[in-house]
């Protein structure tokens, strides 16, 4: 079963298919699956937040109940990504609740812009364990029901892989993080393709309006140059309604593939239409 919600195309209906999203208690990863919600998905929300934080808006609950109300079934799960238990048990309830796994979003991270100097060690060591791990662990352990699903998709929240040194020489531990990520989606996207999982990055091409622009880089003058979560998670649904089989690989920026979805009037996504959009980085 079809539906049009983009623009000139056709997505998959989400009724009945199961997506395990980390850090989805907020921001791009709770706008994904909102948007999934919205055609009847399941949404396993993976995310550590269970009681509110004083500088951030939402917890895994909060997020369950947008998501039911927009149409899809929840699970809120409070989950720590380093932990290899703790996904491998939250992988199992999710199988347990909704039957299986579809779909795979690799969104939590971590986010510190220093440079080697100014970068303490358990900084380092906190972004390459929830960037990078993270994404290795929840990988590992989705794998076996992945191969079970008729379209299954994972897609990393990380940017294209260039090596140019301008990406590294400011906040190099940041960089190696993210590009480990991206790292993955090489390497997994030949590994599963025997088994027709598609293995993709998505970044966007502006900032995004999330938590850690306006706490960490830039407040709220930088908020208003950035576009909303909306079109990170429309661009990732267009994604998610391409055949596994042959879209695998890729690494896609969020405007790029709504264009192809046929879409040309980006206004709507910008928070102020009348401010100058800040590139994101590695743009």
């Amino acid at each position: 079963m079809f539906t049009t919600n983009l623009k000139g195309n056709y997505m998959q209906h989400f009724e009945g298919k199961t997506l395990f999203i980390t850090g989805a208690s907020r921001g791009i990863g709770l706008g994904i699956g909102l948007n999934a919600a919205k055609e009847g998905a399941n949404v396993v929300i993976i995310a550590k937040t269970a009681e509110p934080h004083p500088k951030l808006e939402g917890t895994i609950y909060t997020a369950a109940a947008e998501i039911e109300a927009a149409g899809g079934k929840a699970l809120p799960l409070a989950v720590d990504v380093r932990d290899e238990a703790a996904v491998q048990a939250a992988v199992e309830q999710a199988v347990k609740t909704f039957g299986g796994i579809d779909i795979l979003i690799n969104n939590a991270s971590t986010v510190q812009l220093t440079n080697t100097e100014q970068t303490e060690l358990k900084r380092w060591d906190l972004m390459q364990q929830i960037n990078l791990r993270g994404t290795f662990i929840c990988s590992q352990a989705c794998l076996p029901h992945l191969k079970k699903a008729a379209n299954p998709h994972i897609l990393n929240i990380s940017p294209p892989l260039n090596m140019d040194a301008k990406w590294f020489k400011d906040c190099l531990a940041y960089s190696i993080s993210k590009y480990g990520m991206s790292m993955c989606v090489l390497g997994m996207a030949a590994e599963f393709k025997k088994y027709n999982i598609a293995v993709n990055a998505l970044w966007p091409k502006t900032t995004i309006a999330t938590a850690a622009i306006q706490n960490l880089l830039g407040g709220e003058a930088m908020m208003r140059r950035s576009r909303t979560t909306a079109i990170v998670a429309d661009a990732a649904i267009a994604i998610f309604k391409r055949d596994s089989k042959t879209f695998t690989g890729n690494f896609c920026i969020d405007e790029d593939v709504l264009i192809q979805e046929g879409i040309t009037d980006f206004t709507k996504y910008a928070v102020d239409p009348t401010a100058k959009l800040a590139p994101d980085l590695y743009m």
